[in-house]
């Protein structure tokens, strides 16, 4: 069990990946990416609550506002490969629940498989206003 998970610098920097990602589908015109991670969306949560810091956030990682909707789903989550061109593959944290379990089979079927199938309660969205600046990986 991973203790404190929403507070540590990892998961801050995996959200700020995601955040790449969302910004470059977004850009192309693409879906939002889906949010299955409940360890990274329960730091996504957190940082809502200072609306200031995560606007900041958002914009320091997507080029934009991003918003936090819900988007309930279930399938193939499609930004895996943009994410790994840009990082690697995904690490045990986005297999990783809101109390710091790591969900083994799940981990096991992507390091397997190379592909994520999962459910989802959310996703990013643009928010009021135009692109800020260029995001950075």
């Amino acid at each position: 069990m991973i203790s404190d998970i929403t507070e540590s610098d990892t998961v801050l920097d995996e959200l700020g990946k995601f955040f790449v990602v969302a910004g470059q589908f977004l850009d192309a015109g693409l879906p939002a990416p889906q949010m299955f991670s409940k360890a990274v969306d329960l730091a996504w949560h957190r940082l809502v609550e200072d609306p200031r810091e995560h606007d900041a956030f958002t914009a320091k990682y997507a080029g934009r506002r991003l918003l936090h909707t819900e988007s309930s789903g279930a399938g193939f989550i499609d930004w895996v490969d943009a994410y790994e061109r840009a990082y690697g593959p995904l690490p045990d944290l986005w297999f990783t629940d809101a109390e710091g379990e790591l969900d083994v089979e799940a981990l096991g079927r992507y390091r397997a498989t190379g592909t994520v199938w999962a459910e989802w309660d959310c996703s990013p969205a643009p928010g009021d206003g135009d692109e800020l600046t260029p995001a950075s990986s």
